[in-house]
């Protein structure tokens, strides 16, 4: 196993433990966008830009989510 398969299975097992989680409150919220942001970059890094692309999409859906509990 290299580094960035490493990586990502840390980041998607990120974005599931924050979604699993995002039921307990809005605070999950910002967390599931990081982890989204991060899997992003892995998807980008492996050459799988669709996935990369769709994970940044994922993301700035969480964070327009997230802003509007402020």
């Amino acid at each position: 196993m290299n580094a960035v398969t490493f990586y990502g299975g840390i980041a998607l097992s990120f974005i599931v433990l924050t979604y699993a989680l995002d039921s307990r409150g809005r605070r999950f919220i910002l967390p599931f966008a990081l982890a989204c942001a991060l899997a992003s970059a892995y998807g980008f890094a492996r050459g799988a830009w669709t996935f990369g692309v769709i994970e940044a999409l994922i993301c700035l859906i969480a964070l327009r989510r997230a802003s509007k509990f402020r």
